[in-house]
Parts: structure tokens; sequence; C-alpha cells
């Protein structure tokens, strides 16, 4: 059976333990869907966009010093959009109304998206859409820098200029 039957079944289920849940999508990190359960809501758009909130979601627990990206909550005036990581290379993202349990959201989310990152995990790696030939890269975080202080970001070191190639100059 392919990831993606396998993803959908798990969205449908998910479906029925979640009252007041109004869709669902899973999609990898780099936002191409994997499986949708989302009417009314175009799901490229969503895994699109669900890809960029997870960008700046790990830059703020990067720079607030937190460790791994684990969940995003977004509360509008119509309901919920809860993002749950799911695995390295996965994310679970749910729709829900306002009055949706929320501590049910998160308890069901953060299920699904374990049982999302286990049938996704060695079948995906990041970046890999639905090439699910390829097996999962595992990439481990860099320690974190005890000096640096909570709330500044880390610091690129540029390329020496030794390595650099010299740009021609203008009406030269």
């Amino acid at each position: 059976m392919a990831v993606e039957t396998d993803v959908q079944d798990e969205l449908r289920r998910l479906r029925t333990r979640i009252p007041r849940l109004t869709g669902s999508l899973a999609a990898t990190v780099d936002g191409l869907v994997l499986a949708h359960d989302v009417p009314g809501t175009e799901p490229e758009g969503l895994a699109a966009l669900t890809a960029a909130a997870l960008g700046v979601a790990h830059r703020v627990t990067d720079a607030a010093s937190r460790g791994e990206f684990r969940e995003l909550l977004v509360r509008g005036a119509q309901g919920y959009v809860a993002t749950y990581a799911a695995g390295t290379a996965a994310v679970l993202t749910l729709l829900a109304d306002d009055r949706v349990n929320v501590g049910r959201l998160h308890l069901e989310g953060r299920r699904s998206g374990a049982r999302i990152a286990e049938l996704v995990g060695t079948r995906i790696g990041p970046g890999g859409g639905r090439h699910t030939d390829r097996a999962a890269a595992v990439r481990q975080p860099p320690p974190p820098d005890p000096a640096r202080r909570i709330g500044t970001l880390p610091v690129r070191t540029p390329h020496s200029a030794a390595t650099q190639t010299p740009r021609p100059q203008p009406g030269a």
C-alpha cells in the first residue's frame, strides 16, 4: 500500500476522533501535499503556507533557545490552525472551528503526527515529496550554544576572501 493511502486513512480516522475538526492536511516539510481532507480549501496553497510557517516556527524556536520544533497553534476569529511535526520529513496541519476542545485537538494531533512520521519516515526524506523510493536522511540539530543569549539569532560567518571570485567591474 502506498504511503499516501496510509496517510489518507490516518486523516480520516482523525476526523472521527476530533469533533469540530473541519480539515486536515499532511505535507512534506517543503510544502508538497501527501494527503488531505480540506473541503473548501486549496490543499497545495495550504501546504505551501504551512511550509512557510514551519520555517518561521523553526527560526522562532531556535532564536528563543527552545529546542526542536514540535507544534504551532494559530487562532483566528472563526477557528484554529494547528501544525504538528510529523518526524523530520512531514508536517500535519489541522483546521478546527472556534468551539473545538483545544486539549483534544493537541492530544489527537500529536498522536497522528507521530503515526504519520512512522508511515513517512523511512520512505520520504526531507524535500522528498512524492518520491517514496528515497530513504529519509537523519539530520541532527547542532547543540545549543550556551554563550548565546535568548532571543539572539545565530550569526553566519562570511566566506574568506581567498575563496571568493572577483566580480567584474562595470565599464572595465
